[in-house]
């Protein structure tokens, strides 16, 4: 291993180590220091990751520092930096005791982080599975709740079929072109200009496995009773990191296609049509807040996948923003959520929250917020990501699609305002009592509430960063 080696994988060493020494210390002094270390693990990985030199290859690892892994390390960093601060207050009100939880965060992270970095298929499946085996135990970390049991279970049953057709999609790659490099292994089309057959159908498992990741229409059924059983906290991370990852990951495989991007363009056509469509539909009916989110999410990730359809440096860069508008949404909406869960208030039914906006004025004002950028309202991350996306769709051809997807996200508008207006309405009659908010939990939504007001209003630079790494 070179030096070079090294320093493109220090992000990953000190996420391991991070997770590491959380186990150590829960082993021999156990207490809640374990989430601080995790913070600050995150952090400094993030700082790394801002520190690296670009383009700092390690064939031994099947790494490469590359400016877009470097990106996507800084958000998963800190997204699993506001994840552990936002369940920092709730694990110990809900009896979530032990290390192994903001251990898991980083073990999740890791695989996250290895993801972003891949140049070859073996290392982006380990890293995609790493990441989803972490979630698997968040998940179901709750075990004095059998709701939260139960959504671990479905999630590992629905995600160990996916895993199957991912591995099977990349072993046609292989055995396609006799390769595991990405840039060169996901080719549909040969240099010679023939089709290759095994690569095709390769592709047809592969984006069977990425829609079950990404909860994409028709392969979403899982998310709803994933979101509504795990605690908040841990569907905070969960509906923000695994889908920044599992974009990452179908961004590296779909980007170096040169020829042959019309096998793609049906399937992924059908799945953004059926995620805006069934998501937000589905989204109108639910009474739950968690299960409603969870339809919300469905809908959002079929405005990425209509972004990717273009397939142009524009059309990534929208959906790399749409990512990191959702993050931070999502971070707010769920944190938001799971500060206000106490033992006598759940936050289950949204009628729940009546009034919660003038009682408990800047919770409910950061989900006020949250709810707004993901309807797409103006001076909101949300708007602007929303605008990117159907700029890019509509430069790249998909007019029909894109218009359907302003149609769909104009009927999103309804479900999101009404949580916003029930949050502002009359108090309801008998008063519920919610828990303090602690010092983490604030740090968290003041975060990332402002950076959803701070990307809706001033989105240029982030842009114009976002455009250099994905034309890179």
């Amino acid at each position: 291993m070179t030096p070079a080696d090294l320093w493109a994988a220090l992000p990953l060493l000190i996420v391991a180590s991070g997770a590491l020494a959380i186990l150590l210390c829960g082993a021999f002094a156990p207490g809640r220091h374990g989430a601080w270390i995790g913070v600050a693990a995150a952090t400094a990985a993030a700082l790394c990751a801002l520190q690296a030199p670009p383009q700092n290859v390690a064939p031994f690892l099947g790494l490469a520092a590359t400016p877009f892994a470097r990106f996507f390390t800084v958000l998963f960093s800190l997204t699993a930096a506001a994840a552990l601060l936002l369940s920092h207050s709730y694990n110990d009100r809900w009896g979530i005791r032990g290390e192994e939880y903001p251990a898991t965060v980083l073990f999740g992270l890791f695989g996250m982080s290895v993801l972003a970095a891949s140049v070859n298929l073996l290392t982006l499946f380990l890293g995609l599975e790493s990441m989803t085996f972490a979630f698997y135990i968040l998940t179901a970390i709750d075990r004095e709740r059998s709701a939260s049991v139960e959504a671990g279970m479905k999630y590992l049953l629905m995600g160990a079929s996916a895993a199957a057709f991912i591995a099977f999609g990349t072993a046609l790659f292989y055995g396609g072109t006799g390769t595991l490099e990405i840039a060169r292994a996901v080719q549909p089309v040969t240099p010679a200009g023939s089709v290759n057959p095994l690569v095709v159908a390769g592709w047809g498992f592969v984006l069977l496995g990425m829609a079950f990741k990404l909860s994409l229409a028709p392969a979403h059924l899982w998310t709803p009773d994933v979101y509504q059983g795990a605690p908040p906290a841990v569907v905070a991370f969960l509906s923000t990191g695994s889908k920044a990852a599992s974009c990452a990951a179908l961004i590296l495989l779909l980007s170096p296609i040169q020829h042959g991007w019309g096998y793609l363009h049906g399937p992924l056509w059908a799945l953004s049509l059926l995620s805006m469509a069934i998501g937000n539909l589905a989204a109108l009916r639910q009474r739950n807040l968690k299960r409603m989110l969870a339809y919300s999410s469905v809908a959002q990730m079929g405005y990425v996948a209509l972004a990717m359809l273009a397939g142009t440096a524009e059309g990534f860069a929208a959906a790399v923003f749409f990512l990191v508008a959702y993050t931070a949404s999502n971070l707010s909406a769920f944190g938001a959520v799971a500060s206000l869960a106490g033992d006598g208030f759940t936050v289950g039914e949204i009628d729940g929250l009546r009034g919660m906006g003038r009682s408990r004025p800047f919770r409910g004002g950061v989900l006020a917020l949250a709810v707004l950028s993901l309807a797409g309202i103006p001076l909101t991350a949300g708007f602007m990501a929303k605008f990117g996306v159907f700029a890019a769709a509509f430069r790249g051809g998909e007019i029909g699609l894109a218009i359907l997807g302003v149609v769909t996200a104009a009927v999103s508008v309804y479900y999101y305002l009404r949580v916003a207006s029930i949050l502002y309405g009359r108090a309801a009659e008998t008063p519920v009592a919610v828990p303090r908010l602690e010092k983490p939990e604030a740090l968290a939504l003041a975060v990332a509430g402002l950076t959803v007001v701070l990307l809706g209003v001033f989105p240029d630079r982030l842009l114009l960063v976002i455009r250099l790494l994905v034309e890179r």
